[in-house]
C-alpha cells in the first residue's frame, strides 16, 4: 500500500527584525505532530477524508504522522519542502489525502530559533508553484505560521485547503497566513 501512496503522490508574526522566531515566544505544541492532530481534531465528521501522514517508511493510516528530517528526498518531492531548506527545521509532520496527494498535502515544519521565516517559506511557495503536476493539479498553495514556532504548508483543491486553513486558524494560537495563493501552469 505505501508504494502505491508513492505513485499517487507523484501523480502574529512572531518574529524579530532579523525574520527568526523570538526565544521568548514558546509553543504550546510539543511537536509538529501534536499541532496536525489538533488541526485534525477541528475537523467536522464530514469534513474529514482519507488520509496517511508520516514518510513512506513510517507511514499510519487515518492520521498525521511524524516525517523523518533524514529523508529530505522525500519531503521535497511530497511535501515541498526543497532540500536546501531542511537544515533550517528540526521537526515535521505530514497529512496527506490517501486518493491523491494532489487532492490535498499538508505539512507542519518546527522552525529552528536561528531560521529567516521570510526566506523560508519564499523557498517552500516557489518550490511548490514550480513543480510540474502529475495526475491533476493542485488548485491553491496555503502556508501558515503558527505560535511563532511553525510553519504550515498546504496545496491542493481549494475547498479542502480552505477548510484545513480554518481549522489551523482555530487551534492554532496566534496563527496567521503568510501565503494563499492560486497554483497556475
Amino acid at each position: 500500500m505505501i508504494s502505491m501512496i508513492m505513485v499517487w503522490n507523484g501523480c502574529g508574526n512572531g518574529k524579530d527584525s532579523a525574520g527568526s522566531t523570538p526565544a521568548d515566544e514558546a509553543s504550546r505544541y510539543e511537536t509538529s505532530l501534536s499541532l496536525l492532530e489538533a488541526v485534525v481534531g477541528a475537523y467536522e465528521e464530514e469534513e474529514l477524508f482519507a488520509m496517511y501522514g508520516g514518510d513512506t517508511e513510517h507511514a499510519v493510516m487515518d492520521a498525521p504522522g511524524q516525517f523523518d528530517l533524514s529523508k529530505t528526498e522525500e519531503m521535497d518531492q511530497n511535501l515541498g519542502l526543497p532540500e536546501s531548506q531542511s537544515g533550517a527545521i528540526d521537526d515535521a509532520a505530514s497529512m496527506v489525502h490517501l486518493m491523491n496527494g494532489n487532492t490535498f498535502t499538508g505539512a507542519a515544519w518546527h522552525v529552528k530559533q536561528e531560521t529567516d521565516i521570510e526566506a523560508f517559506t519564499d523557498a517552500v511557495q516557489s518550490n511548490i508553484l514550480e513543480k510540474q503536476w502529475l495526475c491533476g493539479q493542485p488548485e491553491t498553495l496555503l502556508i501558515v505560521q503558527a505560535d511563532a514556532e511553525y510553519i504550515i504548508t498546504a496545496y491542493g483543491a481549494a475547498d479542502i485547503v480552505e477548510v484545513f486553513k480554518q481549522n489551523v486558524l482555530s487551534v492554532a494560537d496566534g496563527a496567521k497566513v503568510l501565503t494563499e495563493t492560486p497554483i497556475v501552469q
